[in-house]
């Protein structure tokens, strides 16, 4: 069967009925055995828009999946603000160490920010995978404006803050908007299909539901205004709490782990009127990286029949998950639909 994997997704992603199920990550993609096999390697595919194009399209080269996924980390957005970054070595992703910020007070918008730190090589690294693939979406993973927040002031922090200084959360969070929404500006010009926000941070095993709904979502909310591109959000652990909001908060798609039941998923996303897919929930920590290539198609075909709606990774994909388990991902979807 052949695939136009661009118009399969944007299609899913739109509520149309398609043939296929498309199987992708908007999660972090670059695994140590697809590194070897294509001659990149962290950090250098950090900072190098050739050797982040190429892993951000390996797992299609070298297992199917129908998208390429870039960048592999949630520190672009901190390190063009100023915060210092470890960008790793090896399997160990990039993280923030030291930030110029220690009140949300004193938070500002560097005014160069658009073209600091990695900003402008994720752009040419987009641009470089539109001119190698025809029929290949390209996502872009960015960082949710809660999450910036806590790179910018420190997670524990900005958690301590919510029942001391509300106000000044909610000025953190309202400048890290502003800084993603500028960075959404910059992918604009260069047209991915997707932008995938990831906000680990603001995930149901940190925040109350009525937290997420009066900090994260109105910010969500903000930055997905700015995006012409499809969009989906990712948020990580246990989010049926606030799935309904999730859901109800304007993007194309949500991005589950397998925390969530899916069959609950798709209940409360029929509920809502089918205005929202759901994508996950196969397990990265455990299936994908510990797993077997046998678990891993029977957590897939499960998921299939729950009525998932794109097929993918529940998480960012641990760097040392063997290739053939992300194989199994998409030999599983194609079992399911006999092709």
């Amino acid at each position: 069967m052949d695939i136009n994997y661009k118009k399969n997704l944007e299609d899913v992603l739109n509520g149309k009925q398609t043939d296929i199920t498309p199987v992708i990550t908007v999660t972090q993609s670059g695994i140590l055995d697809a590194m070897e096999l294509t001659g990149t390697s962290w950090p250098t595919a950090h900072k190098d828009p050739e050797q982040m194009a190429t892993l951000g399209a390996s797992l299609y080269e070298l297992a199917g999946l129908e998208d390429a996924k870039i960048p592999f980390c949630l520190a672009v957005e901190a390190e063009s603000m100023g915060c210092e970054v470890d960008l790793g070595s090896g399997g160990r992703t990039p993280e923030v160490v030291k930030s110029p910020f220690e009140k949300p007070e004193d938070i500002e918008i560097p005014e160069n920010f658009e073209e600091s730190g990695r900003i402008p090589v994720i752009c040419e690294a987009v641009e470089i995978l539109h001119e190698r693939y025809d029929n290949l979406p390209v996502c872009v993973g960015i960082t949710g404006p809660f999450t910036v927040a806590g790179h910018l002031i420190g997670v524990e922090e900005i958690l301590k803050m919510i029942n001391l200084d509300l106000f000044a959360v909610e000025d953190a969070i309202e400048v890290a908007a502003e800084a993603v929404s500028a960075y959404i500006r910059k992918l604009n010009e260069v047209k991915p299909e997707v932008i995938c926000v990831a906000d680990p941070t603001s995930s149901g095993d940190l925040l109350s539901p009525l937290d997420f709904e009066q900090l994260c979502r109105p910010a969500l909310e903000d930055i997905e205004e700015v995006m012409k591109s499809q969009n989906v959000l990712h948020i990580c652990g246990h989010t049926a709490g606030i799935l309904k909001d999730m859901l109800s908060c304007g993007y194309n798609g949500i991005s589950i782990e397998e925390a969530v039941d899916m069959n609950f998923a798709q209940k409360v996303k029929h509920d809502l009127g089918d205005k929202c897919q759901v994508c996950g929930n196969i397990s990265t920590s455990k299936t994908l990286f510990r797993g077997t290539p046998e678990e891993v198609r029977e957590e897939v075909l499960q998921a299939l029949n729950k009525g998932v709606d794109v097929v993918a990774p529940s998480c960012g994909i641990a760097a040392a998950s063997p290739l053939k388990n992300i194989q199994a991902m998409v030999n599983a979807r194609n079992e399911f639909f006999g092709i």
